[in-house]
Order: structure tokens, then C-alpha cells, then sequence
């Protein structure tokens, strides 16, 4: 469900091409300067845009890196997925 739509142009940004985001969407992913943005690209062509936010993994001194690594994996992968079993 769409709640709102908004639209940019694409501009050239010195060497590369970029989009600049308004101010709305920024509130909207409760983000600002500094943080980082991921973009998930999907099979059909379509873009969804989330601020990322790294896990803290300094609290879990006493696990393996590799079932750290997996688990951010799993949540990388199935982000959507787990938050919809969550709203069950």
C-alpha cells in the first residue's frame, strides 16, 4: 500500500550520478547525515531503501564469530520475512 509518492531526478554528482532525498524521506526512515542507507534490489526491478543499522556485537563477547557471521547473515537475507512473522 502506497501511503505517498515522491519523485527525483536523477543529477550528475562529479563523476557519478545520484538522487538527492528530501526531507520527508528522511524522517520517514528516521535517518539523517552520517547514516548509512542500504538499497535491496529486487528480481522484479524494483528498489526498497532502509536504513541500516549494524549490529552491535560488542555485548556477545563470549560467541563464535562464525555464528555471529551467520546471524547477520539471517537477518540481512530474511529481514522482511522475520519482521512479518512478528506482526502474526
Amino acid at each position: 500500500m502506497v501511503v505517498k509518492q515522491v519523485e527525483r531526478k536523477i543529477t550528475k554528482i562529479g563523476n557519478s550520478l545520484g538522487v538527492t532525498l528530501p526531507q520527508e524521506v528522511l524522517h520517514h526512515l528516521k535517518a539523517q547525515q552520517g547514516d548509512d542507507i542500504r538499497f535491496k534490489l529486487e528480481e522484479d526491478g524494483s528498489v526498497s531503501v532502509k536504513k541500516f543499522k549494524e549490529l552491535n556485537l560488542d555485548v556477545l563477547t563470549d560467541i563464535d564469530q562464525d555464528f555471529l557471521d551467520g546471524l547477520q547473515d539471517l537477518f540481512e537475507n530474511y529481514d522482511d520475512t522475520l519482521r512479518n512473522l512478528a506482526d502474526r
